[in-house]
């Protein structure tokens, strides 16, 4: 869970770093030519199903635990204000983690399979080079859905709250938790979320306010 964790969290950040292309330039040629480069690398290529496999594996793991710790107590313990031991977040990782799946079904369906399957995107040009009008698919579904955009904003709260537990608890499980460094984690963490969940909610905002024209 801990490394399928922490290789998913690079990938979150590289993919942000991508999509804030859409905010930085509003001809889209920036955001074009990222997703053109993310598609045609072949070092993204060949990281392409081992990211798929990290997703494949820290879901199914999730479960499993999950289960292993329901079969350790098949009777349950007298219900207690556990708040004080832990967050939140960390009580309902399991949940979160289904909501974010959710999303990410959702965000498949509206990009990944239009982009890689069907082929239902434009293409442009730009210096010379013809590739996916990715741009406009992604703007012209945000603007045109205020709930899609609403969607993206809350996912974006949820795999932060997500993250808040589990950066630090990644570390934590590897062993890298004495008495000062987990503070620091948790510190690290914490804004790692915050940046995270904002940097996603972003994108659809500013769309949504129209901040593009």
């Amino acid at each position: 869970m801990s490394l399928s964790g922490l290789f998913l969290m690079v990938f979150i950040a590289v993919h942000l770093s991508i999509n804030l292309l859409l905010i930085f330039d509003n001809s889209g040629e920036l955001y074009n030519q990222g997703a053109h480069f993310m598609v045609t690398n072949p070092l993204i290529k060949i990281m392409e199903p081992i990211l798929g496999l990290g997703f494949i594996i820290h879901i199914v793991w999730s479960f499993f635990l999950e289960f292993q710790n329901w079969k350790a107590r098949p009777v349950r313990y007298a219900k207690k204000n556990m708040s004080g031991a832990s967050t939140w977040a960390s009580r309902n990782m399991l949940v979160l983690g289904a909501l974010v799946l959710v999303f990410l079904a959702i965000h498949l369906v509206n990009f990944y399979v239009k982009m890689k399957i069907t082929g239902d995107v434009g293409e442009v040009e730009i210096h010379g080079v013809h590739m996916h009008d990715a741009y406009t698919l992604v703007s012209a579904a945000f603007i045109n859905s205020i709930p899609l955009s609403i969607l993206y904003i809350i996912a974006g709260g949820l795999l932060g709250v997500h993250l808040s537990h589990g950066f630090w608890s990644a570390f934590q499980t590897l062993g890298l938790n004495n008495k000062h460094w987990l503070n620091r984690w948790k510190v690290v963490g914490k804004i790692y979320a915050i940046l995270i969940a904002v940097g996603y909610a972003v994108i659809p905002l500013y769309f949504m306010l129209g901040l593009y024209k």
